[in-house]
């Protein structure tokens, strides 16, 4: 039988440490890579996909449910957190588990028997828990080219759907995102973002005009200088939100 192959995330080295004393009785334990922030633990999820993650929630750079949403995880997590808040809507969406620090070996080993038998199932509920998380981030996530960046949404000055991907543009520069314009919409602040063509969205802060070059047509301008076409529908939603 294959090991499993566990990735630890937390900030602090102490609470590492007790995870890796926590896990040395299970022999069928691997401990393939230790991360102390977010952005470490997109690139370590990405690149090795580990079996099960300890996962912090509040961390530096990404916390715990941004590093899930920009990996698209959702299965085989545990977290492991000082902050009770969380817990409730985690036991509600049936997360495999939540230790609040600090846990003892007995918890500890509670939640590794459950993980056990999870590990290799979807799971669903969790997913609805990273969601509902991230339905109105502050920040985006876009990985290109072996990078991970992260986007303030206040940075964003419009989004297009390009085939298969977004195009962001934010501060002059754009990125591309393995993701439909739709899925990225419900990520976004409906009273900060409107979609203004089926190809496009704009932060409403952005927009510094509505332009009419003809009788039947409506374009956006914004503060950057670039002029977008706005659909009738487009025009109703702006319209409404100005």
């Amino acid at each position: 039988m294959k090991p499993y192959r566990v990735l630890i995330v937390d900030d602090e080295e102490l609470a590492r440490r007790l995870t890796r004393e926590y896990l040395r009785s299970h022999t069928d334990i691997e401990i393939i890579a230790e991360c102390e922030n977010g952005l470490e633990a997109v690139e370590a999820i990405s690149t090795l996909a580990p079996d099960l993650i300890f996962l912090d929630i509040q961390m530096p750079k990404l916390n715990g449910f941004e590093v899930l949403a920009a990996t698209g995880r959702d299965h085989g997590v545990i977290f492991t957190t000082a902050y009770d808040q969380y817990a409730l809507k985690a036991f509600d969406r049936h997360a495999i588990d939540y230790l609040l620090k600090p846990f003892s070996q007995q918890r500890f080993d509670e939640a590794l028997a459950k993980a056990r038998k999870l590990v290799a199932q979807s799971q669903g509920a969790m997913q609805a828990l990273i969601s509902d998380a991230n339905q109105h981030a502050e920040r985006l996530i876009v990985r290109d080219r072996g990078q991970t960046h992260v986007i303030a949404m206040s940075d964003i000055d419009y989004v297009e759907a390009q085939d298969d991907y977004v195009q962001i543009h934010f501060l002059g520069k754009s990125l591309l995102k393995t993701q439909s314009l739709s899925e990225l919409e419900k990520q976004l602040d409906p009273e900060k973002f409107v979609r203004i063509h089926r190809s496009s969205i704009i932060r409403l802060q952005a927009l510094q005009s509505i332009a009419r070059p003809s009788k039947d047509s409506f374009q956006a301008i914004l503060h950057c200088g670039v002029s977008l076409a706005i659909s009738r529908a487009g025009y109703e939603r702006l319209k409404g939100m100005l």
